[in-house]
């Protein structure tokens, strides 16, 4: 285990970097205009290079698999990274936010229909208030538009199989996040390479190679690394501190990156929608809190099996 000190660098690295990267994209493409397509294949190659420039000062160790297998995850890491970052360009900060927390509730019902997994009944009724405060939050946001829902619906479908197909995959292969990662992320930027020539232009105005600025290219460059940065501290805390601490992170990204929105972007709220905030929120921690107790009630059951055994 860590040393408190490089725990609390951790940590703190996490969330200045998770926070900062919604905040630097949202930038970019209210300030910059670069395409946004060509903005997460730009992600996608950063992460690599970080990727490799970290096995090989032995931060994680690689392992073989077979490309072909890699494949199905690779295409929906594409779709929930573009999908996610066209929502983040067509809704405010807020309603980006909370609409990705739809996510829990999606998923908890994929994996019902399709995975015949079953949940606790108390965990089944935190996606009440997490789909209500969503709901409440979208319908009386002042800056609503049906293309960015579109997006943030499509985004939170794609990003809910992304999650269940990462997990599957990590068992099948015996793999961490970044040894898949070491995969996905040259295989999706090459996939892109295919995809930005068909919907974004590559010369001319607001094309990839056009004269982008110093200072353009240098946030376009900063927001990579920040992507990059991301992983690596998630791999990182998950592997040196509790479930309970990774979560407690996640609220405070949660909050901080809300009200990150209004400040920032000046990004108008109204009373309805800080209850919807507000039930999203708690519909989260309860989820949390729910099932980080049946997780410790299991191991405390297979403790005492061990312990007869």
């Amino acid at each position: 285990m860590a040393s408190s000190g490089a725990i609390t660098f951790g940590v703190l690295g996490n969330l200045v970097s998770s926070i900062s990267i919604i905040f630097l994209n949202k930038w970019i493409y209210v300030n910059v205009g670069f395409p946004n397509i060509s903005l997460t294949l730009v992600h996608f190659v950063i992460t690599f290079l970080g990727l490799y420039a970290s096995q090989l000062a032995n931060v994680f160790n690689p392992k073989s698999l077979l490309l072909w297998k890699v494949v199905p995850l690779s295409l929906t890491f594409c779709g929930f990274v573009v999908l996610t970052n066209l929502s983040l360009q067509n809704n405010t900060v807020g309603t980006y936010q909370v609409v990705k927390c739809m996510t829990m509730p999606v998923i908890m019902f994929i994996q019902t229909k399709f995975y015949q997994k079953t949940f606790s009944m108390q965990v089944k009724l935190t996606a009440v208030p997490i789909t209500l405060g969503v709901f409440l939050n979208s319908y009386y946001d002042m800056k609503f538009n049906l293309l960015g829902s579109l997006y943030a619906g499509l985004g939170v479908l794609v990003t809910s199989m992304y999650q269940i197909l990462v997990g599957a995959k990590q068992q099948e292969f015996q793999v961490n996040s970044m040894q898949l990662l070491y995969y996905q992320a040259p295989l999706s930027a090459g996939m892109l390479l295919f995809v930005v020539p068909i919907f974004e232009p590559i010369t001319g105005e607001h094309g990839l190679l056009q004269a982008w600025s110093y200072q353009a290219l240098g946030m376009v460059v900063l927001s990579g690394i920040m992507a990059f940065s991301v992983n690596l501290s998630i791999f990182w805390i998950i592997g040196n501190t509790s479930p309970v601490t990774y979560n407690v992170i996640g609220h405070l990204k949660f909050c901080i990156t809300i009200i990150g929105g209004f400040v920032i972007f000046r990004d108008p709220v109204t009373t309805n929608q800080c209850v919807g905030i507000a039930l999203t929120l708690a519909g989260i921690m309860a989820y949390t809190h729910f099932k980080t107790m049946e997780k410790q009630e299991e191991m405390q059951r297979t403790k005492s099996i061990m312990q007869k055994v």
